[in-house]
């Protein structure tokens, strides 16, 4: 008989929700058949079958669980009956608990802390003192969220009035508590660590009519042959590229306890995109070495699965600049968009519109696309990023450079 636990799949994720089996209880199932599915901060990612044979559901649907937590049994009949049917698997939390409870006779010891040195970091930005952190990782190994999960209880209550202080006891009948989803927990995460980088934002305009003629001329082709739907984002994306090669600062990230800018050799370009569950950042992986059309077939792929909610982690990890399109949705002007962390920027991108522009001393009617630069300011300065925006600039008013893309 075989136990099906839930493990860590990556990124530090420590919970997942049981959104949907795929299987009933009793069923039959084959090896690496996918049995059910399960929400983690992140994605949504099948648990397979680790054996042929029957299924006995430890986990029902619509619950949490978090890493060790028993999903599953797989085995014969007979082995199946065994277990009590009003058994309650023992949980990662409780065995935690179990063993804190076994060790309180024992002369405490000095605390090793295993933590890697990003987790270190997010500590020292949190203002969280590691060496009092409950870990939740194998082996006792503290993970991010741990670090943030001891941010929150650290706020001190007096600053942060509760709910039913502002407006429960008012409104009791006409309020409804709604739980955050596994995307919107890592989206509140994400932000928060966000915010511990110094930021400062750059904006600026840019003369779009360059890459608008490209597009509309090579659109429709595309389209018809390659059956490719092409838009601004691959040519904005290969912009990017050329700039960052030119201003390596931004396609980096920040080694706090070693005072070091890493920067990356390698040119993966995070989007953030719009899913049902909360915002999601795929990444395009290695663009550098991409044409536009196989960027664009990419994009249309990956909006594809995180519209269908079958992105993959793999998708969505390992970013090394990103890029935000509000543009795409149909407004926006100019934004103040959070650093992706642990990266130097983010670039948002807004919609292009007509806007009176100066060419040649007169007043003409252009495309004009706004947008922004936000920055980690203990990595760079305002003369760096105006470098790095008017490189952007350069490329996209570029026909010569936008023609030999297409």
């Amino acid at each position: 008989m075989k136990e099906i636990k839930f493990v860590d799949v990556g990124e530090g994720i420590t919970e997942g929700h049981v959104r949907k089996w795929l299987v009933k209880d009793g069923d039959m199932v084959k090896e690496d058949q996918p049995i059910a599915q399960v929400e983690t901060d992140k994605a949504v990612v099948n648990v397979p079958s680790p054996i042929d044979g029957i299924v006995k559901i430890a986990a029902q649907e619509n619950t949490t669980v978090h890493v060790g937590d028993m999903v599953a049994y797989i085995g014969e009949a007979q082995e199946l009956a065994s277990i009590p049917q009003n058994a309650q698997p023992q949980t990662a939390a409780a065995k935690t608990s179990a063993v804190a409870v076994a060790q309180q006779p024992k002369t405490p010891a000095t605390k090793e802390i295993m933590a890697t040195p990003s987790v270190r970091k997010l500590a020292h930005d949190l203002n969280v003192d590691i060496s009092k952190v409950a870990a939740t990782g194998p082996d006792g190994r503290i993970l991010e969220n741990d670090v943030r999960n001891a941010a929150n209880q650290a706020v001190p209550t007096k600053l942060v009035p509760k709910f039913s202080e502002v407006l429960e006891e008012q409104h009791d009948d006409k309020i409804e508590r709604i739980p955050l989803s596994q995307t919107r927990k890592a989206i509140a995460r994400n932000m928060e660590a966000s915010a511990t980088i110094p930021r400062a934002v750059h904006m600026d305009l840019l003369d779009a009519t360059a890459l608008v003629n490209v597009v509309q001329k090579e659109k429709p082709v595309i389209l018809s042959t390659l059956n490719v739907k092409l838009t601004f984002l691959p040519f904005i994306i290969k912009a990017v590229i050329e700039a960052l090669k030119e201003n390596p600062n931004f396609n980096a990230s920040y080694d706090h306890e070693k005072l070091e800018i890493i920067r990356k050799k390698y040119y993966n370009i995070g989007l953030a995109a719009e899913a049902p569950d909360g915002l999601k950042v795929v990444v395009i992986k290695d663009a550098d070495t991409k044409g536009v059309i196989d960027i664009a077939k990419e994009i249309q792929m990956l909006h594809e699965k995180v519209t269908n909610m079958t992105v993959t982690l793999e998708e969505m990890r390992d970013s090394s600049f990103t890029i935000t399109n509000a543009g795409s949705l149909g407004g926006g002007f100019l934004s103040v968009p959070m650093i992706n962390y642990p990266e130097v920027a983010i670039l948002g991108i807004n919609m292009i519109r007509d806007m009176p522009v100066v060419k040649d001393g007169q007043v003409v009617v252009g495309k004009v696309l706004p947008f922004e630069i936000a920055f980690d300011h203990r990595v760079v300065d305002g003369a760096e990023v105006v470098k790095f925006g008017n490189a952007i600039m350069k490329y996209l008013q570029d026909t010569a450079f936008l023609e030999s893309l297409a």
